[in-house]
């Protein structure tokens, strides 16, 4: 008998138990190998029959799936169940908590069980991504990087576990994990080294956990005629080219490009550190600036973005053109209530809050608009429902 394949087997059952070690508990069936020549990242999605947004979340898992049971995408048992529903979540699953890696899983599953119903998940780069693709940890806790030293462990245990079947093909092996990294990182205390050593030898770009997860990321998404990204656009990056956007930061993460323009993901003004549209305020809001991407983009109706913490829950400003969806959601960063935003395929917007002084807000648009469900620009009123 012809047992060529078996050392296949053996690696895909290895990579499985690593897996479930690391993610909390997740069985995940092995990817297919992937193509050397992905298919560029969809940036323009049509307009979903229900559409939910999720804020930042900042390596608190608990927290998340509250999030999403709140607008019924999960069951007790955390499996999918929102259908052909739509979800976004705008970035910034890394730093400041501790289940970073068990977040991408969880949204890796969902990604998965979601497409076999119709439905679609959309994560983002936020600027901790990419901060951390970048090895800036400076926002790392404790907590996160035992987290990736666990994740470093359990590799190397995976390596050895191949080593011990004849044949292994040496794709499936890792010679040296830390191989070209720094002995020691700069800024990092000494009982956090290993963990450091780890995350850097995950997140850099090309490197494991960099290339599964967040390569898949999109940097912006328009969605019906609503547009994503975490901090928000500026003209320049509409002139730039969406799709252009995407795919230079997923080949940048992928290490088939050796830097990606300051102007998309470093520095205030890129596309995941703007604040302009975001300010508590709503008068510091630049609507004429925000007027002025959304007629560049077809169709757009809106601008959803995160990164800015909204201390009064989910708000609207600019005539509810600009949306700013960061709650401080993270026990670890705000332990804000969860809230989502939900928008139908008729665009009509509520909130759905775990806040018990709202239970559920929904917002009468102004009567030139009537019927229509929006955000407040100044202030949250309080309705009963249903």
């Amino acid at each position: 008998a012809d047992c060529g394949g078996i050392p296949a087997i053996v690696a895909g059952f290895v990579d499985t138990f690593i897996d479930f070690s690391v993610s909390g508990g997740l069985f995940l069936p092995p990817e297919p190998a992937i193509d050397s020549s992905p298919v560029p990242l969809q940036t323009v999605f049509s307009q979903p029959r229900r559409l939910i947004a999720v804020g930042d979340l900042h390596g608190d898992l608990p927290k998340t799936k509250q999030a999403l049971r709140l607008a019924g995408l999960i069951g007790l048992d955390d499996r999918w169940s929102g259908g052909d529903t739509t979800v976004v979540q705008v970035g910034d699953i890394f730093d400041r908590g501790g289940d970073e890696i068990k977040l991408l899983y969880f949204f890796e599953k969902l990604k998965r069980e979601a497409a076999k119903t119709g439905g679609l998940v959309i994560t983002l780069n936020g600027n901790h991504e990419i901060m951390n693709v970048d090895g800036d940890f400076r926002y790392a806790t404790g907590d996160g990087f035992r987290e990736f030293e666990n994740w470093g462990m359990w590799q190397l245990i995976g390596n050895s576990m191949k080593k011990m079947c004849d044949g292994m093909d040496p794709k499936f092996l890792i010679d040296d994990f830390f191989h070209g990294l720094p002995s020691e990182l700069p800024l990092i205390p000494p009982q956090f080294q290993t963990g450091a050593r780890a995350r850097l030898a995950a997140l850099s770009p090309n490197r494991p956990i960099s290339t599964r997860f967040l390569s898949k990321n999109q940097t912006v998404a328009v969605v019906g005629d609503s547009v994503f990204a975490h901090g928000g656009l500026l003209p320049i990056h509409v002139d730039y080219g969406l799709d252009r956007v995407n795919e230079e930061v997923r080949q940048w993460i992928c290490g088939l490009k050796e830097k990606v323009e300051n102007q998309l993901v470093r520095g205030r003004n890129s596309i995941v550190w703007l604040r302009i549209f975001s300010h508590q305020l709503a008068k510091d809001c630049d609507c004429s600036m925000l007027e002025h991407v959304l007629e560049k983009i077809p169709g757009a109706r809106r601008m959803i973005m995160g990164h800015t913490i909204q201390q009064d829950g989910i708000s609207g400003a600019c005539g509810n053109r600009a949306i700013r969806i960061d709650v401080g959601m993270s026990r670890v960063c705000g332990d804000g209530f969860p809230e989502v935003l939900e928008i139908n395929e008729r665009s009509e917007i509520r909130v759905l809050t775990a806040n018990p002084a709202f239970l559920r807000r929904e917002y009468k648009s102004p009567a030139t608009d009537a019927g229509r469900l929006v955000m407040p620009d100044h202030r949250q009123i309080e309705v009963s429902v249903n």
